[in-house]
């Protein structure tokens, strides 16, 4: 065998197996997709159970799935009008993904984007838990970017409109032991109980570098800042301003409050 046909033959068995490898690749990817996809609706519902105090990070993938339909129920609001809508199924429907279509979002000028999400969907998906025929309370998406990433997660609040019920984040890529420290749940604990608004109805909750003043009248709207992570915490504080402002849920807030929930 010639030094060129060795060559030739090296190659093409190179290419076979290159080949092969990409399309058992490709093939795993697709089959593994769905899986991927009902994780991470596994995490989401959990992060949203964990939240709203009604289950445990322990729980198995059933008693997630099992008390989450019992228990939460979702649905599509318009953010612009405040009001719900049937346009879209609250089961299938991806807030991200219409956060991408240019006619189901609309591009934030970045005076009016404190939260870096770059463009707003029109619509999204709002989770409530009843109790006796009545709102007991609501959950809420936020996000916003920190210091490396965008921290996707959610809000729980009373159906008082004002207190929170806990906050947290289901996603996120912030430097552990720093940024990371949304993940703590001491930091997370000083939530609830908090209030969200003032008494003129205007988002007043912040965190706050150095600690809270217990004795402060504000500290009913303060919550620590996450130590060594000054950019994260910023980043947090503004994500929640902007999402109880009117650019966020203020206007399904006011329908809320209006109809006396």
């Amino acid at each position: 065998m010639s030094k060129k046909e060795s060559t030739t033959r090296t190659l093409l068995v190179a290419l076979t197996v290159s080949l092969v490898s990409s399309v058992f690749v490709a093939g795993a990817a697709v089959s593994l997709k769905p899986v991927q996809i009902e994780n991470r609706q596994l995490d989401k519902q959990r992060s949203i159970l964990s939240i709203a105090g009604l289950g445990s990070g322990q729980l198995s993938a059933r008693e997630v799935k099992e008390l989450f339909a019992s228990r939460i129920s979702a649905k599509v609001v318009d953010l612009d009008t405040g009001e719900y809508t049937d346009k879209f199924n609250p089961a299938t429907f991806d807030p991200l993904k219409a956060s991408k279509d240019p006619k189901l979002s609309e591009a934030l000028p970045g005076e009016e984007d404190p939260a870096l999400i770059k463009r707003r969907e029109r619509y999204t998906t709002v989770y409530t838990v009843e109790k006796d025929g009545k709102l007991d309370s609501l959950i809420l998406p936020i996000r916003g970017y920190g210091l490396w990433s965008t921290l996707h997660g959610f809000i729980a609040i009373k159906s008082d409109l004002n207190t929170v019920v806990g906050l947290g984040f289901y996603q996120h890529a912030e430097t552990p032991g720093l940024g990371g420290e949304v993940d703590n749940p001491k930091w997370k604990a000083q939530w609830p109980g908090k209030t969200l608004f003032d008494d003129n109805g205007k988002p007043a909750i912040h965190i706050v570098k150095g600690g809270v003043d217990p004795a402060s009248p504000s500290a009913i709207h303060q919550v620590d800042a996450l130590a060594g992570a000054t950019l994260t915490s910023k980043g947090v504080d503004r994500l929640v301003q902007f999402w109880l402002g009117e650019q966020g849920f203020g206007h399904y807030l006011a329908k809320l409050r209006t109809q006396g929930v």
